[in-house]
């Protein structure tokens, strides 16, 4: 064609190895720009899908450490929510503890203080309360609170003893008046119990304090001479003595009335056994039975002629107003105990300061303060309008109600009540139990409001984590959660009335700070196997990213090299071209 432009083959030549250079500097610039020689599948098929899969696990795995970071930060939510609960269970066994030993210290003994300061006292009858004559009368109890045993030759059962006040007595010749008191005295025999019953003292206060030294309860009675048992002044030969506030006026179902009291060594009130009657044999007592039924172990009747709408218990904390307890319904009907239970819990007057409960394993009755202030409680009956006498209502609570001084009784007409004085221990187990209730309330806040968890998952309120480790899911770890609740842990409300109940709290706490202990230890281990796995797959996260690159990453030295030769020779290919190109341009010369 006319209008092809021909070349010689010596520039054709020249122009192709420049373009040929040119392609080799362009891919030079690339692999240098973007740091890889294998760029996609064209430069290398093999080596760029052998890479590609090994970025892929990499990738995987990246995702996969990620959630292993996650995990981890699960596990030490719980483990920071572990140490806070051994904290509040330490807390608690504290607490416990510290029940069990004011019951060691308040239960051993039955003990009442006065409030009056006795020291310096030549001669008590001087006071204007105390006349030469006046009487103390002490029975006592064993440590069952069952009347103290004569023998089997007979003899009084539950003896009492008195203690006259003569002229010119000192108050060092009180106690020890007091202090001579033998069990022998109260009806226990010499040659079996025989001992000191009474330890008398004055406190560094001065006041008088007297406590049992067989771990028994002791009623104490004050009788003023020249004063008719009925006459509510005798109370001015207690109140001198300090005894104002823990003795009261109470009726003895013979038409007359005692300033008396009595002290517990126990911080509850806790009935006989009761047995049901009507059953052959008699059998422990169930809740649903009715209180005309019941009888002890030695198959006495514990209520009698139950009959009237007006047959009534009665209950006062603190000398404060009495509250009427029915012991029939409106037909004259014996109620049941539980029916009994239920108007003492039921009464607002009452369930702010004590709790009933009747346990129909052991068939005991008792009655439990739960206000720290509760320091006495009196209790009694009062037959007002019953067609039949004298009533007769026998829980066994006190000193009175038991076998010392017979069943609960008294005419028609005339309450009976006795005076308890609880053990010392009361008011502090009281205030111990609320304390203990509180820490079982955060331990189960601590747990439940989700303050232990991450992320929605809480290993201490029964999730479970599931950790994989590789991106088949092969390998993988199951975090089995737990719940720790107070109920979880096996903490129920303490009951510190008594040394088993108070022994049992403490075996629960210790087995709940054993169970935290031990997870404590799961979750670390846990812990430990996460991290391995996490430092594992992140090594392995960089040996897939280096074995990759060294399939498709460039050698920058190398590719350096090679685009300054290349430059080099683009440089000596322009020079041969016009090297090429010369002999046409001699042409020229010639026009």
């Amino acid at each position: 064609m006319t209008n092809d432009v021909v070349l010689t083959a010596a520039l054709r030549n020249n122009l192709l190895s420049l373009q040929n250079t040119q392609n080799q500097i362009d891919t030079t610039q690339f692999r240098l720009a973007t740091g890889r020689k294998i760029n996609s599948a064209l430069d290398g098929p093999q080596s760029f899908f052998a890479a590609q899969a090994l970025n892929n696990r990499a990738g995987d795995l990246t995702r996969l450490l990620d959630a292993m970071g996650q995990s981890i930060q699960v596990i030490k939510a719980a483990d920071n929510g572990i140490t806070a609960l051994t904290q509040l269970v330490e807390q608690a066994d504290s607490i416990a503890n510290a029940a069990r030993d004011a019951l060691a210290a308040g239960q051993a003994e039955a003990k009442a203080v006065g409030s009056q300061d006795l020291r310096g006292i030549d001669d008590l009858t001087g006071l204007s309360g105390i006349t030469a004559g006046d009487t103390l009368v002490f029975s006592a109890t064993d440590t069952n609170g069952q009347a103290l045993q004569t023998g089997p030759f007979g003899g009084v059962l539950g003896a009492s003893t008195t203690v006259t006040i003569p002229a010119n007595t000192s108050t060092g010749d009180l106690v020890a008046l007091i202090n001579d008191i033998q069990l022998s005295d109260l009806g226990a025999p010499a040659t079996a119990t025989g001992g000191q019953a009474f330890e008398a003292s004055l406190d560094d206060a001065g006041q008088l304090q007297i406590r049992t030294l067989n771990g028994g309860d002791f009623n104490l009675e004050f009788i003023a001479v020249g004063s008719a048992d009925a006459d509510p002044n005798n109370l001015s030969l207690a109140s001198e003595l300090g005894f104002a506030n823990t003795a009261r006026l109470t009726g003895d179902g013979a038409g007359n009335n005692n300033i008396e009291f009595t002290a517990l060594a126990d911080v509850i009130l806790t009935s006989f056994q009761l047995f049901d009657g009507a059953a052959v044999p008699p059998v422990i007592a169930d809740a649903s039975d009715a209180l005309d039924v019941l009888e002890d172990s030695s198959a006495n009747p514990l209520f009698g002629t139950l009959d009237s709408v007006d047959d009534d218990y009665v209950i006062s904390i603190n000398g404060g107003t009495t509250q009427r307890i029915n012991l029939t319904d409106g037909a004259g009907n014996a109620v049941s105990i539980q029916n009994f239970v239920d108007q003492i819990n039921n009464n607002t007057a009452l369930n702010q300061s004590i709790v009933a409960a009747y346990d129909a394993t052991t068939g005991e009755l008792s009655l439990e303060p739960i206000g720290a202030d509760v320091e006495s409680i009196e209790i009694g009956v009062d037959g007002t309008g019953g067609a039949t006498s004298p009533l007769t209502a026998n829980f066994g609570f006190g000193v009175n109600d038991t076998a010392i001084g017979g069943f609960v009784s008294g005419a028609a007409g005339e309450p009976v009540t006795e005076t308890i004085r609880l053990a010392s221990a009361a008011a502090s187990l009281a205030q111990l139990e609320s304390d203990f209730e509180r820490i079982r309330d955060q331990i189960t806040e601590l747990v439940s409001n989700g303050d232990t968890g991450y992320r929605g998952t809480n290993l201490l309120n029964g999730d479970n984590l599931f950790t994989v480790f590789n991106e088949l899911r092969t390998s993988s770890l199951t975090s089995n959660g737990v719940t720790f609740t107070a109920a979880g842990l096996g903490l129920n409300a303490a009951n510190f009335s008594r040394v088993s109940s108070t022994d049992g709290t403490l075996t629960d706490v210790r087995a709940a700070l054993e169970l935290v202990r031990n997870f404590g230890l799961t979750l670390a281990n846990d812990l430990s196997v996460i991290q391995t796995r996490e430092t594992f797959t992140g090594s392995i996260i960089n040996t897939l990213t280096e074995g990759a690159d060294k399939l498709t990453v460039a050698d920058q030295n190398e590719e350096g090299a090679k685009l300054l030769a290349l430059q080099t020779r683009q440089q000596l290919g322009v020079t041969s071209l016009s090297l090429a190109s010369q002999s046409q341009q001699s042409i020229l010369r010639l026009f």
